[in-house]
C-alpha cells in the first residue's frame, strides 16, 4: 500500500484547464494524515484551527479538520499524486 492508499479515501476533480481536486481522507487516519500534513506544509492562514489555508511547493490548498482537503489549480491528477505522497510520507 502506498502513503496515498493509506490515508485518502476518495478524489474528485472540478472541471476546467486548472482543475481543483478535492480529497477526503480516511476517517479512522485523518487525525494521523491531518497532522503529518501541518507538519510539512506551510499555514498562511487559520480559522478557529478548523480550516487552514496552507502552501507546499508553490500549491496553495485548503484543509478542513473533517479530513477534505481542496487544492487549488493543478495541472493533471498525477501532479496531486505527487503532493500527496510528499505531504504524507
Amino acid at each position: 500500500m502506498t502513503a496515498i492508499e493509506d490515508y485518502v479515501a476518495r478524489i474528485d476533480e472540478t472541471c476546467g484547464k486548472e482543475r481543483d481536486f478535492i480529497v477526503v481522507l480516511k476517517y479512522e487516519k485523518k487525525d494521523e494524515a491531518i497532522a503529518k500534513i501541518l507538519k510539512k506544509a506551510k499555514i498562511q492562514k487559520t480559522i478557529s484551527s478548523i480550516i487552514f489555508e496552507l502552501t507546499f511547493k508553490d500549491i496553495s490548498f485548503r484543509l478542513y479538520r473533517t479530513g477534505k482537503a481542496i487544492f487549488r489549480k493543478l495541472k493533471d491528477k498525477g501532479e496531486l499524486q505527487d503532493v500527496l505522497i510528499d505531504l504524507l510520507l
